[in-house]
Protein backbone atom coordinates (compact mmCIF):
# COMPACT_ATOMS: atom_id res chain seq x y z
CA UNK A 1 0.00 0.00 0.00
CA UNK A 2 1.47 3.45 -0.89
CA UNK A 3 -0.14 5.93 0.79
CA UNK A 4 -4.07 5.15 0.72
CA UNK A 5 -3.55 3.42 -2.77
CA UNK A 6 -3.46 -0.25 -3.17
CA UNK A 7 -1.08 -1.30 -5.75
CA UNK A 8 -1.55 -4.92 -6.69
CA UNK A 9 -1.60 -4.60 -10.39
CA UNK A 10 0.42 -2.38 -12.53
CA UNK A 11 0.69 -1.89 -16.01
CA UNK A 12 4.00 -0.47 -17.76
CA UNK A 13 3.83 0.29 -21.38
CA UNK A 14 6.44 0.08 -24.29
CA UNK A 15 7.01 0.84 -27.74
CA UNK A 16 9.50 -1.70 -27.99
CA UNK A 17 11.94 0.89 -27.74
CA UNK A 18 14.79 0.74 -25.30
CA UNK A 19 13.91 4.03 -23.60
CA UNK A 20 10.57 3.03 -23.22
CA UNK A 21 11.29 0.65 -20.75
CA UNK A 22 13.36 2.57 -18.39
CA UNK A 23 10.76 2.43 -15.75
CA UNK A 24 10.98 -0.89 -15.75
CA UNK A 25 13.34 -1.94 -13.37
CA UNK A 26 12.13 1.09 -10.80
CA UNK A 27 8.79 -0.77 -11.18
CA UNK A 28 9.84 -4.13 -10.74
CA UNK A 29 11.44 -3.02 -7.74
CA UNK A 30 8.64 -1.54 -6.52
CA UNK A 31 6.14 -4.23 -7.39
CA UNK A 32 8.63 -6.78 -5.53
CA UNK A 33 8.38 -5.07 -2.46
CA UNK A 34 4.26 -4.63 -2.34
CA UNK A 35 3.91 -8.19 -3.99
CA UNK A 36 2.19 -6.99 -7.14
CA UNK A 37 2.10 -8.36 -10.62
CA UNK A 38 3.65 -6.41 -13.99
CA UNK A 39 1.95 -6.52 -17.18
CA UNK A 40 4.09 -5.33 -20.32
CA UNK A 41 1.40 -3.79 -23.22
CA UNK A 42 1.94 -2.57 -26.31
CA UNK A 43 0.02 -1.27 -28.99
CA UNK A 44 0.53 -1.83 -32.33
CA UNK A 45 -0.92 1.14 -34.09
CA UNK A 46 -3.77 0.57 -37.11
CA UNK A 47 -3.01 2.04 -39.90
CA UNK A 48 -5.48 2.15 -42.80
CA UNK A 49 -4.55 2.09 -46.46
CA UNK A 50 -6.48 2.69 -49.56
CA UNK A 51 -6.35 -0.10 -51.74
CA UNK A 52 -4.59 -0.48 -55.04
CA UNK A 53 -6.40 1.23 -57.66
CA UNK A 54 -9.75 1.65 -55.86
CA UNK A 55 -9.06 5.23 -54.65
CA UNK A 56 -12.88 5.35 -53.95
CA UNK A 57 -13.36 1.81 -52.00
CA UNK A 58 -13.34 1.76 -48.26
CA UNK A 59 -9.93 2.01 -45.97
CA UNK A 60 -8.44 -1.58 -45.54
CA UNK A 61 -6.32 -2.64 -42.64
CA UNK A 62 -2.85 -4.39 -43.47
CA UNK A 63 -3.89 -8.79 -43.45
CA UNK A 64 -0.37 -9.07 -41.59
CA UNK A 65 -1.50 -7.08 -38.59
CA UNK A 66 -2.50 -10.06 -36.40
CA UNK A 67 1.41 -11.37 -37.13
CA UNK A 68 2.20 -7.59 -36.26
CA UNK A 69 0.71 -8.45 -33.00
CA UNK A 70 1.92 -12.00 -32.36
CA UNK A 71 5.52 -10.47 -33.20
CA UNK A 72 5.02 -7.32 -30.59
CA UNK A 73 3.92 -9.69 -27.71
CA UNK A 74 6.91 -11.94 -28.39
CA UNK A 75 9.36 -9.29 -28.00
CA UNK A 76 7.67 -7.68 -25.04
CA UNK A 77 8.62 -11.08 -23.08
CA UNK A 78 12.23 -11.71 -24.52
CA UNK A 79 12.50 -7.69 -23.75
CA UNK A 80 11.18 -8.34 -20.05
CA UNK A 81 13.17 -12.28 -19.39
CA UNK A 82 16.49 -9.87 -20.30
CA UNK A 83 15.80 -7.14 -17.83
CA UNK A 84 14.00 -8.73 -14.79
CA UNK A 85 14.16 -11.72 -12.83
CA UNK A 86 11.31 -14.13 -12.08
CA UNK A 87 10.46 -13.13 -8.60
CA UNK A 88 7.27 -10.80 -10.04
CA UNK A 89 4.39 -12.27 -12.04
CA UNK A 90 4.71 -10.79 -15.34
CA UNK A 91 2.22 -10.57 -18.16
CA UNK A 92 3.70 -9.12 -21.81
CA UNK A 93 0.51 -8.08 -23.93
CA UNK A 94 0.07 -6.54 -27.62
CA UNK A 95 -3.17 -5.00 -28.73
CA UNK A 96 -4.12 -2.71 -31.79
CA UNK A 97 -5.46 0.66 -31.81
CA UNK A 98 -5.79 3.60 -34.10
CA UNK A 99 -5.28 6.44 -31.43
CA UNK A 100 -2.76 4.71 -28.91
CA UNK A 101 -3.03 7.23 -25.82
CA UNK A 102 -7.16 5.75 -26.35
CA UNK A 103 -6.06 2.45 -26.56
CA UNK A 104 -3.52 2.35 -23.42
CA UNK A 105 -5.91 4.21 -21.64
CA UNK A 106 -8.69 1.77 -22.22
CA UNK A 107 -6.70 -1.30 -21.64
CA UNK A 108 -5.69 0.09 -17.99
CA UNK A 109 -9.20 1.02 -17.24
CA UNK A 110 -10.61 -2.40 -18.55
CA UNK A 111 -8.54 -4.48 -16.96
CA UNK A 112 -8.56 -2.81 -13.68
CA UNK A 113 -5.13 -1.87 -13.23
CA UNK A 114 -3.93 0.30 -10.13
CA UNK A 115 -1.01 1.97 -11.69
CA UNK A 116 0.23 3.18 -14.99
CA UNK A 117 3.73 3.45 -15.47
CA UNK A 118 5.49 5.21 -18.45
CA UNK A 119 8.40 6.59 -19.96
CA UNK A 120 8.25 9.75 -21.77
CA UNK A 121 10.74 10.41 -24.95
CA UNK A 122 11.40 14.24 -24.04
CA UNK A 123 10.27 15.89 -27.52
CA UNK A 124 9.97 19.48 -27.68
CA UNK A 125 9.03 22.24 -30.03
CA UNK A 126 8.12 21.15 -33.63
CA UNK A 127 8.66 17.40 -33.03
CA UNK A 128 6.54 17.64 -30.05
CA UNK A 129 3.83 19.76 -32.23
CA UNK A 130 3.99 17.16 -35.08
CA UNK A 131 4.57 14.32 -32.95
CA UNK A 132 2.43 14.98 -30.08
CA UNK A 133 2.65 13.20 -26.60
CA UNK A 134 1.00 9.66 -26.06
CA UNK A 135 2.41 10.44 -22.02
CA UNK A 136 0.39 13.23 -21.62
CA UNK A 137 -2.65 12.29 -24.00
CA UNK A 138 -3.18 9.32 -21.23
CA UNK A 139 -2.59 11.61 -18.17
CA UNK A 140 -5.55 13.56 -19.64
CA UNK A 141 -7.32 11.17 -20.62
CA UNK A 142 -6.69 8.00 -18.16
CA UNK A 143 -8.94 7.65 -14.96
CA UNK A 144 -6.25 5.11 -13.34
CA UNK A 145 -3.00 7.36 -11.65
CA UNK A 146 -0.17 7.77 -14.07
CA UNK A 147 3.40 7.61 -13.31
CA UNK A 148 5.56 8.92 -15.87
CA UNK A 149 9.33 8.18 -16.27
CA UNK A 150 11.47 11.59 -18.21
CA UNK A 151 13.67 10.59 -20.78
CA UNK A 152 17.45 9.86 -19.86
CA UNK A 153 19.88 12.16 -20.03
CA UNK A 154 22.99 11.91 -21.27
CA UNK A 155 25.57 10.33 -19.86
CA UNK A 156 22.36 8.55 -18.07
CA UNK A 157 22.02 4.67 -18.03
CA UNK A 158 18.45 3.49 -18.26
Amino acid sequence: MVGSMDLRRILVTSDLSPESLRPLKEVHDLARRLGAEITLLTVVPEQRAVPTGAPLAPLVTPIDLDEEVREARAMLERQARELLGADVVLHADAVTGFDVAQAIVSYAEQHAFDLVAMSTHGRTGWRHLAFGSIAEDVLRRCQVPVLTFQQARVGESS
